[in-house]
Formats: structure tokens, C-alpha cells, sequence
């Protein structure tokens, strides 16, 4: 039986290798190439449905294994007819679409480095990436081109239907001649305009190690309608929102355009979705909207990443879409770590739990010392990795059964006169109150206790003291006496990451150059 056979927790456990994970595939651990495993061998002229896209104009794009080969093939082609070389960065910053795809598989037919970069990045970002990885071609839209072209040193195609007619003199089949350790992506995390993060660089054989990710985090099987409406420009709508299904050969769906809480839920009733996996603000949006209930679901698996999901968004995915959601746990540096076994009769999903280990994985939440920590009790979550224990410089806690649970980030820590404070169980508390629609906690300076806590907050409610009394007072019966926000400030937005999370740096940078002015 091949591991897609397998759906409980305790076969995962038994049977789950990595002889198991090749068999998976057609290419081997000398030969391998991921535009052939996700798209090429399922290619079999059937015209069956590889890709669906919800764009945010209301319209929908449907696209087969047959049209997204067919067009990577010319697309290969095409660039080695324009000299590119095996090892030569491809860059495309494109919504989901026809052209995005025959742009990612397309290039990495060839040996080139597929590099997907974020549609509404400015020139500043845009900029920093380019020279960083220094791509032979950019292709992107025509809205976009204009803003491309003011970088110097790259040649700018716009992917349009002249692009398209270019193409279609070549042929529609290309022979793949990558190795497994072969560079095929370049994937740069999300982050400000200002600080580059460093691009992640994913070989041939990354396709192989995401499956257990994909099998247990996200829990597909084949069979499934699946969709994820996390941009194909980060790490989890690529690899886990379009590599892995359609490795697999399992229809995929996205969402192409200005996000749209009612526009997604329509498209998930529409294409009778069962397998979603989404961003945490994905669901939240969707709580937000208070227009989940005109839509029919048909959900049986559901999974998150990014940042925990607050208590009040569990409860309305529990009441709402009937299926309990499964957290996995991850970085685009480390993979995914821990999840929650989507599908796994045999197991249990505690709500609010990043899970426990894929398998064959180790991790532990540490004192500062290296010991282990007590149940409950927060430390570091640590990864053993190359013979030793590696950080994921985030913070975690592990019960008496093994469920680990996330408690921020290393520098999401508050220390108030003493005591230590976590802003995401503030944050949390904070979410819980009917007028709080969104929540972001920081800690400040504070002349007598250090640092303190402060609130920003999204609400429909107008300001006024007797509402910031009134959530202080919310917190501090909910956690403790000295475990709640001393400030509070309302907000119309909270600042995020291109890729949806709050992004608590800006805040404590927007404090403490505000304490420099004052």
C-alpha cells in the first residue's frame, strides 16, 4: 500500500519513511524534476482539472494538467531559445494564472531557479529581491511592468497574450534533465520593504521531504477538492497550496486578486471544496464577514498556519464549519514540524494545539539552561536536526500528552516588574470581547515596571475611557491581576506582512520612535 492509502495517526507512524515517500514519485534520489512530478506525468490528455483560481472580480479560471504542460513545455522552450541556462534565475510576479504557472513549472523544466516574487510589492521591495537574486528574466503583468522597468540590469517581459502567441510555435512536450539536488526555487520569506529576508533555496528533492507535510499537516489524499488561499508568492501557498496536491495529482484551488472573505467563501461552495488549508486571518475574515451562514460547506478536513488562531475563530469554525481546525506548525527555513493529522480518525485535535511531530521528527521545549520544561511550562521550542538541538526562535509550551502549543515569538515576550507575559495569550483574551475584531499586543517601556503592555485595537465600537476600562478589566479577569494591557490605543488597521500576519515589529518600531520624538 502506498502512504496515500494510509489516513490514521497511528499508520503514520508505523509506516511513514522515507523509502515510503519516494515511492510516491516517478523520478528518483539522482533524478528528479518537480515540474514533471506536479504537472508532466499527470498530463494524460484527459483534460483534467489541475488548477482552479477564484478571482476577485468575481470570475473563475479553470486550468487542466493537459493546458498548465502543454504551455510550461513552450514556455521552456522559449527561454532556452532566449539563452537561458540551467542554474539562471527566472523571476515572475504574477497573480495566479495561466501565465504564473507555465512561468514556475516552465522554467524549472529547463534547470533554471523559478523565483516567485509578491504581486503588490513597491519598487523598494521589489528592488531588494532582484538584486539579491539576480534574475535573467522578470515577467510580470502589464500594471506592474512600468515599475519593473525602473530596475536596472534585468530584462522585463509582460506576461500577456502577445507572451502567450510568442510561445505557441513550440513544441508542447520538453525532456527534463534536472538532478534531485538540482536548485529549483528561490523563496523569500515575507517581510518588510527594508530588511530583506534571505532567500530560502529549495532543491529538486524538496518536493520529496514537503510530503509528509502535505500528508499529515494538511492531510490530502487523493480524492480531495482542495483549496488554499494563501498567495503562490510565499511559502505556504506554493509548497503546500500548489506543489504538494498537484504532486499527487489532487485538483488545487486559489484566490487570484484583493482578498475577499464572501468572494473565497462563494468559491468554496461553488467548487464544492472538503480540503482547505489557509492562513489564520483567512478564517478570521471569514468570522468577520457574519456572512458565513448564507454559504453551504462541504468541508471535511481543515488546517491553518502562520500564527495561532485566536479562541473566538476556533469557535466559529467548530459552529460554523463543522470540522475541527487542524494547526501546522512551520517556517520556510525549517519546513513544517508539527501538525495535527487532518482526517486522522484516531486522533485527537485539541483546540488551539500546534499538534505533535511529523514523523521521525524531535522537538522539545527547553529551559534556558537546554533542560526540558515542564508540562505547561514555557520555554523554547527547539528542533534536534544535524545531530543537535537547533531554535525556532519561537516560544512554546507541551502537555502531559505531548500537544505542544505556541506562546509567541522569543522577542513576543513581556517581562512587567518581574513577571513574564505573553502578548499572544493577551491578545487572545483580548479577541474574546464581542466589539474586538482585531487585537495587537506589544510591550512598552515603563519607568517603574520595565515594560508593560500595550493594545491595538480594530473595533466597530467608538473609543472612549470607560471602553479601555472596560478591556483592562475584560484581561485581568480572564488571566491575572498583573497580566493585562496598562495602554491601549485604537486603531482603523493593524500593520501586516504581505503574507497576512500581524506584524508586531512596525508597532514596536512606530513606539520607540515615537519615545525619540517625545
Amino acid at each position: 500500500m502506498a502512504l496515500t492509502d494510509y489516513t490514521r495517526f497511528a499508520d503514520a507512524q508505523q509506516f511513514a519513511n522515507s523509502k515510503a515517500l519516494w515511492e510516491l514519485f516517478e523520478g528518483n534520489s539522482e533524478y528528479l524534476n518537480i515540474a514533471r512530478e506536479c504537472i508532466g506525468r499527470h498530463a494524460d490528455g484527459s483534460g483534467r482539472t489541475a488548477v482552479r483560481i477564484a478571482h476577485a472580480n468575481g470570475t473563475d479560471e479553470i486550468l487542466s494538467f493537459d493546458a498548465i504542460a502543454a504551455g510550461s513545455a513552450r514556455f521552456a522552450h522559449w527561454l532556452a531559445a532566449n539563452g537561458i541556462q540551467p542554474g539562471d534565475r527566472i523571476a515572475f510576479m504574477l497573480d495566479p494564472s495561466l501565465p504564473f504557472y507555465i512561468s514556475l513549472f516552465g522554467a524549472m523544466m529547463t534547470g533554471a531557479i523559478s523565483v516567485p516574487l509578491f504581486t503588490l510589492f513597491g519598487l523598494d521591495g521589489l528592488r531588494l529581491r532582484v538584486d539579491d537574486c539576480q534574475p535573467k528574466l522578470l515577467i510580470t503583468n502589464a500594471e506592474k511592468a512600468p515599475i519593473a522597468r525602473q530596475i536596472e540590469g534585468v530584462r522585463v517581459v509582460v506576461a500577456d497574450a502577445a507572451l502567450l502567441e510568442e510561445i505557441s510555435r513550440f513544441p508542447t512536450t520538453y525532456q527534463t534533465r534536472t538532478r534531485a539536488n538540482d536548485m529549483a526555487v528561490f523563496q523569500y520569506t515575507s517581510g518588510t520593504t527594508r530588511e530583506l529576508p534571505a532567500a530560502v533555496k529549495h532543491t529538486h528533492r524538496a518536493i520529496v521531504t514537503l510530503m509528509f507535510a502535505a500528508l499529515y499537516g494538511t492531510g490530502i489524499r487523493p480524492g480531495d477538492e482542495f483549496f488554499c488561499p494563501s498567495s503562490p508568492a510565499w511559502g505556504h501557498g506554493l509548497w503546500h497550496g500548489t506543489l504538494a496536491p498537484l504532486a499527487l495529482g489532487v485538483t488545487t484551488g486559489t484566490f487570484a486578486g484583493r482578498f475577499d472573505a464572501v468572494r473565497l467563501m462563494k468559491a468554496l461552495q461553488d467548487f464544492k471544496i472538503s480540503n482547505m488549508s489557509a492562513a489564520a486571518t483567512h478564517y478570521r475574515m471569514m468570522k468577520n464577514s457574519e456572512r458565513a451562514n448564507e454559504f453551504k460547506f462541504c468541508f471535511k478536513k481543515l488546517s491553518y498556519t502562520g500564527e495561532p488562531i485566536d479562541p473566538a475563530t476556533l469557535e466559529f469554525i467548530d459552529r460554523t464549519l463543522h470540522v475541527p481546525a487542524c494547526s501546522m506548525y512551520g517556517t520556510t527555513e525549517i519546513g513544517v514540524v508539527l501538525v495535527n493529522y487532518p482526517g486522522a480518525g484516531d486522533y485527537v485535535v485539541k483546540p488551539g494545539s500546534l499538534g505533535k511531530p511529523i514523523p521521525g521528527l524531535k522537538l522539545q521545549v527547553q529551559k534556558p539552561d537546554g533542560t526540558p520544561s515542564e508540562p505547561g511550562v514555557v520555554g523554547e521550542l527547539m528542533l534536534w536536526r544535524r545531530d543537535r538541538w537547533e531554535t525556532t526562535k519561537d516560544l512554546a509550551k507541551v502537555d502531559e500528552d505531548g500537544y505542544f502549543y505556541h506562546a509567541g515569538r522569543a522577542d513576543d515576550v513581556i517581562i512587567s516588574a518581574g513577571w513574564t507575559m505573553s502578548a499572544v495569550e493577551i491578545e487572545n483574551t483580548l479577541l474574546k470581547h464581542p466589539n474586538v475584531k482585531e487585537a495587537a499586543v506589544i510591550g512598552v517601556p515603563d519607568a517603574t515596571r520595565g515594560q508593560v503592555a500595550k493594545a491595538f485595537i480594530v473595533s466597530d465600537r467608538s473609543p472612549s475611557d470607560a471602553y479601555v476600562d472596560e478591556l483592562k478589566q475584560f484581561t485581568r479577569d480572564r488571566l491575572s491581576q498583573h497580566e493585562f494591557p496598562r495602554h491601549i490605543a485604537f486603531v482603523s488597521e493593524l500593520p501586516k506582512t504581505p503574507a497576512g500576519k500581524v506584524h508586531r515589529k512596525v508597532l514596536r518600531d512606530r513606539e520607540a520612535a515615537a519615545a525619540v520624538n517625545n
